[in-house]
């Protein structure tokens, strides 16, 4: 378990430094449900400095619940590592569980850390 949580700890800190764009450590999230685990498999391909529509994201799992969409990524128990940052809602940013200001400031960072505007 320590040898994890090392790894996670070092992948989250060299993404905050501008040097890791995505994330190769495992993890289990227990008790989710099939859809939600699809929900959030499909969020993990979502390039780091882009965003995607909620509607968009439920295109690509096959699915027209939107909703339901946005209410799997509610649930997502490790935001950054599974980027639901990047999902935003077609007339405006969209919610995050960490609040619509920190969700900014991630979507702001990768972009400034993609053009070399690092911290």
């Amino acid at each position: 378990m320590e040898s994890k949580t090392h790894k996670i700890t070092f992948e989250l800190d060299e993404y905050f430094n501008g040097k890791r764009y995505d994330f190769s450590c495992s993890y289990d999230v227990p008790g989710l449900s099939a859809f939600a685990r699809k929900v959030l498999n499909e969020m993990r391909k979502v390039k780091y400095g882009s965003t995607i529509t909620y509607s968009e994201l439920a295109k690509r799992i096959g699915t027209r619940a939107v909703q339901a969409v946005g209410s799997a990524l509610a649930k997502n128990p490790i935001p950054i590592i599974i980027p639901c940052h990047r999902v935003v809602a077609k007339n405006g940013i969209g919610g995050y569980s960490a609040g619509i200001d920190f969700k900014i400031q991630l979507l702001e960072f990768e972009q400034k850390t993609l053009m070399g505007d690092n911290l």
